[in-house]
């Protein structure tokens, strides 16, 4: 389910969801490639999720709620040989150059589920790719946040850039999916970025070290604590001037902002954006790449009531795993088993929970004002039917 909580005149959250035609392809003698499609059993199906927070207007988010899915489409069916093969061959023609190919392989430990993880990392590349043309083509701006979920022979793909979330929620057990990327939680790669291999990127403006708050005057020649982008802990330095700069990275926690300016350090688009009255690109600091993490279903024991909530962050800034795991294991004890519409209600009932209704079950009634977007995937049904295909 989808909501607009009216922070612009159109939805900056999109979603996206469907059953992923994986087609197999034959390397003839001079490996053009033939798309197999004479019966529906010569197709890898799967199935896929995904949500995109946008920021800037929600074009960047269209985009990608259009695009994503036929980039990891073609992504996949280049490498779907390779991963219907017991072990992923060193050459996808099949021919052997070297006869101790198998072993170089197993040595490195590539297993099939590492090309479906390339994949979805070349399809968030492709994307971000055609968002930044088509919106340098239009004139629009913008970017996206985007986390993505494919279900795949027995496993399910969780991808993440940005500040999403995915949870496994379970009867005695909730699983983290994903990891949010803040300019916070990517701290020191951004830092180490500007310290050896773009330092023209602050362009003069902005100091790279992080201190508890920002400087002033009266702080020059104290020793002040700071961080740098090799330290997890602090040490204390005595204040220049160029440390009076604005710094890099710069608030606490859901109000941390890179150059002072976006409150992710991961996503889609964002090419044009600049810092405000200055020439100081962001997208240099940004990845497009997510974090995938992969959940093997077949090896769970699983129970109807299992599923994965997928949200954008407006259901985060106010519920908590454990209070959304709660109000999940409640909903689904008190409605029948055999309602086909009990998971998108429970969907429904997240989301009215992030603007003060139905609060009983946290006792909060905490209300977000963003834009707030929830899946809710059972993933008993999906086992059922990736065992029977």
């Amino acid at each position: 389910m989808v909501i607009n909580a009216e922070k612009s005149e159109f939805n900056e959250d999109q979603a996206a969801c469907g059953k992923l035609c994986i087609r197999r392809c034959e390397f003839g003698i001079e490996e053009d490639q033939e798309w197999l499609t004479v019966c529906p059993e010569e197709f890898l199906t799967g199935h896929y999720w995904a949500l995109f927070d946008g920021h800037g207007g929600p074009a960047a988010a269209i985009l990608a709620a259009n695009t994503l899915h036929s980039c990891l489409r073609r992504q996949l069916e280049a490498v779907v040989e390779g991963m219907m093969a017991a072990q992923p061959p060193m050459h996808l023609s099949g021919r052997c150059v070297c006869s101790s190919d198998p072993q170089f392989v197993e040595e490195k430990g590539i297993r099939a589920e590492d090309l479906v993880i390339g994949a979805l990392e070349n399809a968030f590349q492709e994307c971000d790719d055609v968002i930044g043309r088509e919106l340098e083509a239009s004139g629009q701006v913008g970017g996206c946040t985007a986390l993505a979920a494919v279900f795949l022979q027995g496993k399910l793909y969780v991808a993440n850039a940005g500040d999403s979330r995915a949870i496994l929620v379970r009867r005695d057990e909730i699983r983290l999916l994903s990891s949010e990327f803040t300019p916070e939680t990517e701290r020191q790669r951004i830092q180490q970025l500007v310290a050896f291999t773009y330092p023209e990127l602050l362009a003069g403006e902005f100091t790279r070290l992080e201190f508890p708050r920002r400087l002033k005057g009266d702080d020059l020649g104290q020793k002040v604590l700071f961080r740098d982008h090799h330290m997890t802990g602090w040490s204390y330095k005595q204040v220049e001037k160029s440390d009076l700069k604005y710094p890099l990275i710069h608030g606490q926690g859901r109000q941390a902002r890179l150059l002072g300016t976006l409150a992710v350090s991961r996503g889609l688009g964002d090419h044009q954006l600049r810092v405000l009255d200055t020439n100081i690109q962001l997208k240099p600091f940004l990845l497009s790449i997510p974090q995938v993490t992969v959940l093997d279903v077949d090896q769970l024991a699983l129970q109807d009531d299992d599923v994965v909530v997928m949200a954008t962050d407006g259901l985060w800034d106010v519920l908590s795993n454990e209070q959304v795991a709660l109000l999940v294991r409640s909903f689904l004890t008190g409605n029948q088993e055999d309602d086909p519409h009990r998971f998108s209600e429970l969907a429904k009932m997240l989301v009215h929970n992030t603007q003060g209704k139905d609060s009983g079950a946290t006792g909060e009634g905490q209300v977000s004002y963003d834009d707030v977007s929830v899946f809710v995937i059972p993933l008993h049904s999906q086992a059922q039917e990736g065992s029977g295909h």
